[in-house]
């Protein structure tokens, strides 16, 4: 009779230590479930502008707009982001064909990007464009007087935007010439004469001239201050909606106004 209750006892034991390990792995299976509802998310942005997205001496990508995407990142645990890079102009494509899901490269709004794409809805700096010649040129004060110069710009930027649309309503007759890849090409056009000026920020021209001893200066008044956003297809409202969630956050943090000091020198913030 005892040896039938110790025998009892046994199957008893063994049987629960088989429910708890099967509850264990239960677990398991719910943990990498949680994993795998983590939804990547790939972010489309540049190397070769300044301050703002580009590779520093060690090849990291960083700069203002890819510490606030990394920031935004870690308010979002649904998602996963990863940067791909590419040049400016295949930006747009990019996102059109869904090969990337958002753009972080200083978006300014305008009609036809507004027809084909979603931007989220609070802007995160102002993108101050000026004139910036080289530093020795005292012929150019400001966008008047390009009027017959030649002015090199990134295609399908901000500053080419601006150029072609002032062109247009001016009819300023401003011959505007686009730079290959990179601020290289841009830098070499305005040194050698080749070009008379350019269309970019102030924090850009500083970045330059520390690091590639491009010699230009900022002349004339603020052409424009406009408000940059980060651009994503129609379809994404959810997305759009996250991001502006944690851009707020971010902002009463002050964590958008430091990042801005740290790499553009001043807070662009301030005119929200």
């Amino acid at each position: 009779m005892d040896k039938k209750i110790w025998l009892l006892f046994i199957l008893l034991f063994t049987f629960l230590a088989s429910a708890c390990s099967g509850g264990e792995t239960s677990a398991g299976s719910d943990s990498g479930s949680a994993k795998k509802n983590v939804q990547k998310i790939i972010v489309g942005t540049g190397t070769q502008f300044p301050k703002i997205c580009f590779l520093d001496e060690n090849g990291k990508l960083t700069g203002y707009d890819v510490e606030l995407v990394r920031e935004i990142d870690k308010k979002l645990p649904e998602y996963e982001f990863e940067f791909k890079t590419m040049e400016f102009s295949n930006l747009l494509l990019s996102l059109e064909t869904n090969k990337i899901d958002f753009i972080a490269h200083q978006m300014e709004v305008n009609e036809e990007r507004q027809k084909k794409f979603l931007f989220n809805k609070e802007p995160y700096n102002v993108f101050p464009l000026h004139v910036a010649v080289q530093k020795d040129n005292n012929t150019i004060q400001s966008i008047k007087d390009l009027t017959g110069k030649k002015a090199v710009v990134s295609a399908t930027s901000n500053s080419a935007v601006f150029l072609e649309k002032y062109n247009k309503e001016n009819n300023a007759g401003i011959d505007i010439v686009y730079s290959g890849q990179g601020a290289d090409d841009s830098i070499n056009q305005i040194r050698t004469g080749r070009a008379d000026a350019t269309i970019t920020t102030p924090f850009a021209v500083d970045f330059r001239n520390e690091q590639a001893d491009a010699q230009q200066k900022i002349v004339g008044e603020p052409l424009l201050n406009s408000k940059v956003y980060f651009l994503l297809r129609k379809n994404e409202t959810t997305l759009q909606k996250r991001i502006d969630e944690a851009l707020v956050e971010l902002k009463k943090d002050g964590v958008v106004s430091e990042l801005s000091k740290k790499w553009l020198g001043a807070d662009y913030t301030v005119d929200f």
